[in-house]
């Protein structure tokens, strides 16, 4: 059957990203990778959090940003930003043009995901959602290099579900439901490396194109499509060798996302809000 016939379920675009993320997870591992890599610059040893409203953060979710502590006695610093920060950040660091991109984000995800982009890009280190929980697994190897680290995913559309690492990441595993492509956190990196700064560029013109009457889709503009779609075209166009990516076959032994979580289940979920004007709840709610 042609990868692109009639019964695949998505576009030749999406397809061809898909597949091209598939053979490159399913390639690569850091043997292959690390002689070669940036290793000029590392990244610091610093986790980066954001809450858009740390003064009603879920107690569920403090307990899965607050599982990361235990790292300090590592050596790693923690920073936890709320939208008040993140836009003094991007204001300081980026400019009026980045800043107003960000206010264009309807969504709390959204912020976080632009807010990621702008603080790795700057400052490098380490990005992790505030749901992810962590557990104990050593991680000074992946602040060794300035390369990015990233975890591959893999959703089933025919299912509706997650396909596990231990059966998408083996070579030649495939299913033309399957949509292979990268999770925005974890977020690892040396500061200014170039897919960070594709990731954001992108993200910003998807944010300052004006639609009439519609709202931009979270996972194109700002969440794991941006960012899948900034590794494909950097790789592609070769503007950044390979070897400056390293995918993270095993992230799930490090963390993994809590479920459930009390925001999941009303518009502060993203997936419940999606191109939806977003209100942010109110102190009594």
């Amino acid at each position: 059957m042609s990868e692109f016939s009639e019964a695949d379920p998505l576009s030749k675009d999406e397809r061809s990203r898909s597949n091209f993320v598939r053979d490159f997870v399913q390639r690569t591992n850091d043997s292959q990778q690390g002689r070669n890599a940036r290793l000029t610059t590392m990244p610091p040893k610093r986790i980066v959090q954001f809450w858009d409203d740390l003064d009603r953060l879920p107690p569920d979710v403090r307990e899965c940003m607050s599982s990361w502590t235990v790292l300090e006695q590592s050596g790693f610093e923690i920073q936890v930003f709320d939208e008040s920060a993140a836009r003094d950040f991007i204001r300081t660091h980026l400019g009026t043009r980045y800043e107003n991109a960000f206010e264009k984000c309807y969504h709390p995800s959204m912020k976080s995901d632009y807010f990621r982009y702008s603080y790795i890009f700057v400052e490098g280190g380490f990005y992790i959602d505030a749901d992810d929980v962590y557990h104990g697994t050593e991680i000074d190897h992946l602040f060794s290099d300035g390369r990015l680290k990233l975890q591959p995913f893999c959703y089933d559309i025919s299912t509706a579900q997650m396909v596990p690492p231990s059966e998408f990441v083996n070579l030649g595993a495939n299913q033309l439901s399957w949509i292979f492509y990268f999770n925005t956190t974890p977020l690892i990196a040396a500061r200014n490396h170039p897919i960070v700064e594709r990731a954001l560029l992108n993200s910003t013109i998807s944010l300052e194109q004006e639609i009439t009457g519609e709202l931009p889709e979270v996972q194109a503009s700002t969440g794991p499509g941006n960012l899948t779609r900034s590794v494909f075209e950097m790789l592609v166009e070769e503007s950044c060798p390979e070897m400056e990516l390293l995918v993270v076959h095993d992230w799930e032994e490090i963390s993994t996302s809590k479920w459930p979580l009390s925001y999941r289940s009303d518009k502060r979920n993203w997936r419940l809000s999606n191109q939806q004007a977003y209100r942010s709840l109110s102190r009594a709610e």
